[in-house]
């Protein structure tokens, strides 16, 4: 159901000019929550938001993608310590703050915040400062967030 949900949510995103971030469904029967995650490079409005929300759910309804059609559907922007899910977002976040989660162990530590420097040939590349990057394989990034300086 994630991935037809996912599929209509990108349709109507790419219609509108936005990227889908991230579509998360949880719960069950009358508890289950619906939540996309859109972005574009000029920042999400509440308009978009609204414009998505409401294409989407007449979507969903229509073609009964939501078993019982009983959900509640939440659509937002990524916020400034957005996740990273897709190859692209290291490429195009290059520059950027980033805090990283391993899957496995890179020189004893899963953990590691550092500055993206890109990604090339599958490999992800974080400079950690003094002059130091390291690089590993997407496919280990367990969980990754841009990270906002306050």
């Amino acid at each position: 159901m994630a991935s037809k949900i996912e599929e209509i949510a990108q349709r109507v995103a790419d219609s509108e000019g936005l990227e889908v971030v991230e579509v998360e469904v949880k719960g069950g029967g009358a508890q289950r929550l619906v939540r996309i995650s859109i972005d574009k490079p000029a920042g999400v409005t509440h308009a978009d938001c609204e414009l998505v929300s409401h294409q989407v759910g007449t979507i969903l309804d229509v073609e009964e993608v939501v078993p019982g059609g009983r959900y509640t559907l939440e659509v937002s922007s990524p916020g400034v310590e957005r996740k990273l899910v897709k190859p692209q977002d290291y490429e195009r976040f290059q520059g950027k703050k980033a805090k990283i989660t391993l899957r496995d162990e890179i020189d004893g530590r899963r953990h590691w915040e550092g500055t993206l420097a890109g990604l090339a040939d599958g490999a992800v590349a974080l400079d950690i400062g003094s002059g130091k990057t390291i690089r590993f394989p997407f496919e280990q990034v367990q969980k990754a967030n841009l990270k906002f300086d306050w």
